[in-house]
């Protein structure tokens, strides 16, 4: 498996479900990390944790890990080489992966854990 380096990002975030059919609210929009999904089951969206108002179904705080990138889209195992050092501590995860990367996100409580996981498996972890 790669070594790969990694940026912890300093926002606590939350994962938020919303109707298949919601428009895209307002509190999504803004600076900070943001990942909106659409399928025809949900409006997932992730967003800084203070930014979610209080009637939105949502589960946090996470905190996210950036792989540095980009990644060229030809690459194999790039989340595999994360989630298995996790998964063998027993620490569930979040995965997003964008044009350029791959974003893990694991919850606060497990972040000591989750970091320590993906140093002994050979990964860099920066903040």
């Amino acid at each position: 498996m790669p070594s790969l380096p990694l940026t912890l990002l300093p926002d606590h975030l939350a994962v938020c479900r919303l109707a298949p059919d919601a428009p895209l609210p307002a509190w999504a929009a803004g600076p900070g990390f943001v990942s909106i999904t659409r399928t025809d089951e949900e409006l997932s969206i992730v967003v800084c944790q203070g930014r979610v108002p209080g009637d939105v179904a949502a589960v946090g705080p996470w905190r996210a890990l950036k792989v540095q990138g980009p990644l060229d889209f030809a690459l194999t195992g790039i989340l595999a080489a994360l989630t298995a050092p996790l998964a063998d501590a027993g620490i569930s995860l979040f995965a997003i992966a964008t044009y350029d990367t791959d974003y893990i996100l694991v919850r606060a409580e497990t972040l000591e854990a989750a970091i320590t996981a993906l140093t002994a498996a050979g990964h860099r972890v920066a903040a």
